[in-house]
């Protein structure tokens, strides 16, 4: 008996003698008059057993089967779930099983059965949280998680672009080849279809982002040089800010989301059986990226979505490929890496000689070119043949000198026939 059941059974004892009334006993035990007088009549069959719960000793109707656990430990147990933890254990009982169980009650089992260790929690270094900002739209973090998503099966895949909006959580990305500019700008056109601009990006200071400083270069000059990447002219181009990190903690929204994409994508992967990038993308657009955002994502304070729509007549495709500035030759072409390009007859125009081309290559390879903000057209000429190599500077000899300076007095030399070693000794003496 507990000692709740005690104090009850003291204060009913009390309202049967008399001492106190039963209004005072329902008050110090925390019932009504009624469910007093009633305790009090029951009291003459049951005695003190009247204050224990008719159910105590028999089982709860709420309690899971033996069934029912032992299936779920041989899940558990299976290889595919070696690495799961309680929590998102119990989330996948549910979803791939209907195996209905709190992760407490998963926690428990996978202790007991020794699966699972409880970790005691240590204090890590304590960062100041920037509250998030109150528009969907108004901020966007964007990086890059380098992992082997799926653990050696198949095809290798170790890149995963994500952006994360800073209001709300809503996450999106893509599983590409390699963290490239071009991979890059593929993933920020998709974003772009899907939700519009966004009003700033937020981004580490990798060089697909910034152009690092010079030697001994001040902020001011960085400033005046105004020198851009490739996406940071893209991102000028379509009106989206950008802002720099200056640590992993200044973006820690999408920091903390590539931690829980490490544990449960990597997961989720595994029992989708996914073995080539195709596939991982496909099962992020239709299952993990839906389940994240109505799991962890939350309403912005700010009802308004600021994220811009694109204009249909503004051309994406210019904006996120690869520019460079090339001037046009005195016979209307241009050079670009390591190849000639000759602008149409057509669309040649008085005063085009020696000015600035703008030469767009698009992901999807095409090479366009604007003159002025009109597009012209181009086609590949022939390679231009290499330049010979100019021979060195020599001195200049004299043309009445040794044939031009090449003494030729050895010329048949050992030709002609020598005397006898006797004859020439003679002829030496006769000569004194």
């Amino acid at each position: 008996m507990s000692q709740q059941e005690r104090d009850w059974l003291e204060w009913l004892k009390r309202a049967k003698d008399g001492v106190v009334t039963q209004k005072v006993a329902s008050e110090k035990m925390g019932i009504t008059e009624r469910w007093v007088r009633s305790l009090l009549a029951e009291m003459k069959s049951k005695g003190d057993a009247v204050v224990v719960h008719g159910l105590r000793g028999q089982e709860s109707n709420r309690r899971i089967s033996g069934q029912i656990k032992t299936q779920a430990l041989e899940i558990l147990k299976s290889p595919l779930w070696h690495d799961f933890g309680p929590t998102f254990a119990s989330e996948q009982l549910a979803k791939r099983h209907q195996i209905e169980v709190s992760k407490e009650t998963v926690r428990q089992w996978m202790i007991g059965e020794k699966i699972w260790e409880s970790r005691s929690r240590k204090l890590k270094e304590v960062h100041q949280w920037r509250p998030r900002r109150s528009h969907c739209g108004e901020l966007v973090q964007w990086d890059t998680s380098t992992h082997d998503w799926l653990e050696g099966r198949g095809e290798p895949v170790r890149y995963l672009i994500a952006m994360i909006d800073d209001a709300t959580s809503r996450c999106w990305g893509r599983f590409v080849r390699s963290d490239g500019t071009r991979e890059n700008m593929g993933v920020l056109w998709e974003y772009l279809e899907r939700f519009g601009r966004a009003v700033d990006y937020y981004t580490d200071r990798a060089s697909i982002f910034s152009v690092p400083p010079r030697p001994g270069e001040s902020k001011q000059q960085q400033r005046e040089a105004d020198r851009l990447t490739q996406l940071g002219r893209a991102l000028r181009e379509l009106g989206i800010g950008w802002i720099a990190a200056y640590s992993p903690q200044a973006k820690g929204r999408i920091e903390r989301s590539f931690h829980t994409d490490q544990d449960r994508l990597v997961k989720e992967l595994r029992l989708a059986q996914a073995t080539t990038m195709q596939a991982a993308n496909e099962f992020l657009e239709k299952e993990y990226w839906p389940e994240w955002n109505e799991k962890f994502a939350k309403p912005a304070k700010g009802k308004e979505d600021l994220h811009r729509l694109l204009s249909e007549d503004f051309d994406l495709g210019s904006a996120l490929s690869h520019v460079e500035d090339r001037i046009i030759l005195n016979d209307y072409s241009f050079p670009f890496y390591s190849k000639r390009y000759q602008i149409a007859r057509e669309d040649v125009q008085p005063g085009m000689k020696r000015q600035s081309l703008r030469v767009e290559l698009r992901l999807n390879g095409d090479l366009k070119a604007r003159f002025q903000g009109r597009y012209v057209e181009i086609g590949e000429c022939g390679q231009r043949p290499p330049d010979k190599p100019k021979s060195p500077a020599k001195k200049a000899v004299r043309k009445d000198h040794n044939a031009g300076g090449k003494s030729r007095w050895m010329d048949g030399f050992w030709d002609k026939p020598s005397p006898p070693l006797w004859l020439a000794i003679d002829s030496a003496k006769q000569e004194r």
